[in-house]
């Protein structure tokens, strides 16, 4: 609470980095308190571009997009780096498609993605802490544990913006 008896704004931000996969990602998520829930405001650049899946392969894009449990964006492996992050935050545990840390998936339009979207799931305080996984294959929304969005691309620690 401020001195005159009114909340303060909570608000988090996460900087976005690429991994060895995709070392050309970079941007922001920006996590804002909002009534009943949060604003996440996202802006990515460096995104592979969208390649269809041919002879077996799955598809570059569009991208999986989640709030991972770990707060550790650790690279190890360059052949399936981000690991150390876990699985889809999912506090309340939920089937998958419904799990608090499950967002829209990212679309590159020439590399560069801006989305806005409002959750009830979460307010900053519950995310602080945990990581931003950026995949390399969309989330189904179903298959379970974790979509079948593929490796993982880009990482971001979800850390405390303090305002004075």
């Amino acid at each position: 609470m401020s001195n005159n008896g009114i909340e303060k704004q909570r608000r988090a931000v996460s900087f976005i980095s690429g991994g060895p996969l995709a070392p050309d990602i970079n941007g922001i998520v920006v996590f804002t308190d909002v009534p009943g829930g949060a604003e996440v405001s996202v802006e990515i650049f460096g995104l592979p571009l969208y390649s269809p899946a041919v002879n077996g392969s799955g598809p570059m894009g569009p991208l999986g997009f989640h709030i991972h449990e770990n707060g550790t964006c650790d690279e190890g492996s360059a052949d399936d780096p981000f690991t150390a992050a876990g699985a889809h935050w999912n506090p309340d545990n939920q089937p998958h498609g419904n799990h608090a840390g499950d967002f829209p998936n990212l679309f590159s339009n020439g590399g560069y993605s801006r989305i806005v979207f409002f959750t009830e799931r979460f307010k900053v305080s519950d995310i602080i802490g945990k990581s931003i996984i950026i995949h390399q294959n969309p989330d189904d929304a179903r298959t379970q544990p974790s979509g079948n969005s593929g490796k993982r691309l880009a990482c971001g620690l979800i850390r405390e913006i303090v305002l004075q």
